[in-house]
């Protein structure tokens, strides 16, 4: 059966945060590269890495898991912040184009089959993430005060959600 058209934006998963998921059972099914939006997804909107982050990336080198950032952003802002959490990354990604996340699968040598992508938004990180063939884990927004632009598409999101939250419930 095909996807219907709004399916196509579904996340794998939806979940609260990035801090909450289980990365050790992720690592048991095999799973060996992880890559992250950074906005909203790992500390608010523009902010540096803090401390958070960074015991996350040092807990996730630890299990043993690669770890690349992908970013729509400059290289002035994601630099600083892969350099602080220890990360390989990627700017100006063009998210959602497909090129992105699988430069960031060859980046840090894991097949995409072998890697989640964990975002914030729908329309970029976890279509783009869907359409490379990575699994995507959406995550909720750190802090709701955004740039125009996404608030715009975060009020497109919602419907979107909501057909997923219906179709989880119907499953």
């Amino acid at each position: 059966m095909a996807l219907r058209f709004i399916e196509k934006f579904y996340p794998d998963q939806w979940v609260d945060s990035a801090y909450g998921i289980d990365y050790e059972e992720w690592y048991r099914k095999g799973y060996r590269g992880l890559t992250f939006d950074i906005d909203n997804t790992l500390v608010p909107h523009g902010a540096p890495a803090d401390e958070r982050a960074i015991e996350l990336f040092r807990r996730l080198r630890e299990i043993g898991f690669t770890t690349c950032l992908i970013s729509n952003n400059k290289k002035k802002r994601v630099e600083p912040f892969a350099t602080a959490v220890g990360s390989d990354y990627l700017c100006m990604a063009n998210k959602p184009s497909v090129k992105g996340y699988l430069g960031a699968c060859g980046k840090i040598g894991v097949p995409k089959e072998k890697t989640l992508f964990i975002g914030d938004q729908l329309f970029t990180d976890v279509w783009g993430a869907r359409r490379a063939g990575l699994y995507s884990i959406l995550v909720k927004p750190i802090n709701p005060k955004e740039e125009i632009q996404i608030v715009l598409k975060r009020f497109l999101e919602k419907p979107v959600l909501r057909s997923y939250e219906q179709a989880i419930k119907n499953s």
